[in-house]
């Protein structure tokens, strides 16, 4: 039966260390690599979308999305303690719900990595073009945008993907070093934002505080639905799990990894939200019927033509400094998120490749694809395989329809590693648990419920996609994997 085939736990890790990766991060390099990871498009790109759907209440959501992250990620630090191998979430349900269900979740997970590797390096491409165009040194307007943004390919996006993608290839730990500066440069640039920001902030600037009001479900507005989208600025601290098998010690940092890099971005964000409504304001923006518009619409586009708000604004934060006087400091913001937002793309890519990895190791996608690099120890063919996917998706998409698909993969999964903890406890309630979720009936029954709500708040353009792309991996899972399965096989990765 298609749900009865689980991996035992203890095969999952025998057969990693078959063939595995060079354990090589510690627990600073971890959550370097998860602030990395989660501080990025969220925050520099994504606040005015916030916006325009909850006004000045975006504050809540921000704090929403942190707390549903907070729960998920306690029930990830247990799993992957436990299991510290790639794979992330399709790995942790591969050991506990079955090979049906881990296939729908690694399916899933295409959603959160690949496509917000794209997402991200449309963003960054954005920023390059702005910063370009200001020193005069403007690419063809139709190599700005991709075809449903007005251009026919964004030269910008496509490149810095391939980049990336290069740099993975080298080396893990050549790219944790480069990572590390980078963050450097997104932390001074929030710090820098937060010392201006905050102290221009005016009390008459959160009124009304939730204009939208708390939204409804498939509705993608009001505060919950800006939760379901700002829940984009904190997805990938779980890709911190994916890099369990190349972690030293990952029983003890794999954990550190996860909380400490979701703990200080999560600080990070209420200031720099506090900042940006404080000081200019976020007020929606409205139709002729009176009703708040919806972002990355035609109608909406049309409402910001020569507008100034913050809601308005596709370099958000740079956006601020420039409406408050601080000209210089906005360019040097503007700066900085164009240096520092490839961290993102390398860890999207890093986490999508090394689950694509555990997939073809499991036999369920072909054994070739989990070669290791003799010199780089790096899964070289599935880098650069998503790589170049990453590459075509950010030329020719924009980020507006991208950052919702993308949560709506990384909510099931974070639903499905919560139910995996619950469901571990009762079967083998024995085995040892490095990390142990506190309060576990209460936690993670709340994790599930969290991701729930934020979920159903997306747009129902976004959950008709999200089944649709489910429908598409459950064709091809029967068509290969299910034939092809180790488990199912007896066989076992050479």
């Amino acid at each position: 039966m298609l749900f009865k085939r689980v991996k035992p736990l203890d095969q999952i890790l025998a057969t990693a260390e078959k063939k595995s990766l060079k354990r090589q991060l510690g627990p600073i390099q971890l959550t370097l690599l998860g602030v990395g990871a989660i501080i990025g498009t969220g925050i520099f790109v994504l606040t005015a979308e916030a916006g325009q759907k909850a006004g000045p209440g975006m504050m809540i959501a921000f704090v929403i999305a942190a707390t549903v992250c907070a729960l998920a990620a306690l029930a990830y630090a247990e799993l992957a303690s436990m299991i510290p191998v790639s794979g992330s979430a399709y790995t942790y349900t591969y050991g506990v719900l079955g090979e049906g269900p881990a296939w729908v979740v690694g399916w899933a997970l295409v959603l959160e990595y690949a496509i917000a590797a794209a997402t991200v390096s449309v963003g960054w491409s954005g920023y390059m073009n702005g910063l370009l165009g200001r020193a005069g040194y403007s690419i063809p307007a139709f190599l700005r945008t991709g075809p449903m943004d007005g251009g026919s390919f964004n030269l910008l996006a496509f490149l810095i993907a391939l980049v990336i993608t290069v740099l993975l290839v080298v080396g893990t730990s050549k790219s944790a070093k480069v990572n590390a500066v980078l963050v450097a440069i997104k932390i001074i640039a929030l710090t820098a934002f937060i010392i201006v920001a905050v102290p221009a902030v005016k009390s008459s600037n959160f009124v009304p505080f939730v204009p939208n009001g708390w939204g409804t479900p498939f509705g993608g507005v009001g505060v919950l639905g800006a939760a379901a989208s700002i829940f984009f600025a904190y997805v990938g601290f779980d890709a911190v799990s994916t890099a369990a098998e190349e972690t030293k010690n990952p029983n003890r940092n794999i954990p550190i990894g996860l909380l400490g890099s979701l703990i200080v971005c999560t600080i990070f964000y209420l200031l720099v939200s506090y900042g940006a409504v404080g000081s200019v304001g976020s007020q929606p923006m409205l139709g002729p019927n009176g009703a708040s518009l919806q972002p990355g619409t035609p109608a909406m586009a049309a409402a910001c033509v020569g507008s100034e708000a913050l809601v308005c604004s596709k370099d958000a934060l740079a956006h601020v400094m420039v409406l408050i006087g601080h000209n210089t400091m906005g360019s040097l913001i503007g700066l900085a998120a164009a240096l520092a937002l490839p961290s993102v793309i390398l860890m999207m890519i890093y986490g999508q490749s090394r689950i694509f990895f555990t997939m073809s190791r499991d036999g369920l996608l072909p054994n070739f694809l989990s070669t290791v690099h003799p010199r780089f120890h790096t899964p070289h063919i599935l880098t650069i395989i998503t790589g170049v996917f990453v590459s075509l998706f950010a030329a020719l998409f924009p980020v507006g329809i991208l950052a919702d698909i993308t949560n709506s993969g990384t909510l099931f999964a974070f639903i499905m590693v919560a139910i995996g903890v619950m469901v571990l406890r009762v079967k083998q309630p024995e085995r040892p648990r490095p990390f142990r979720t506190p309060l576990v009936w209460l936690i993670c029954p709340l994790a599930v419920a969290g991701c729930l709500l934020l979920f159903f708040n997306l747009s129902g353009y976004t959950l008709t996609l999200f089944f649709s792309w489910a429908a598409i991996g459950l064709v091809v899972y029967y068509l290969y994997g299910y034939r092809k399965s180790h488990l199912a096989n007896g066989t076992e990765a050479s």
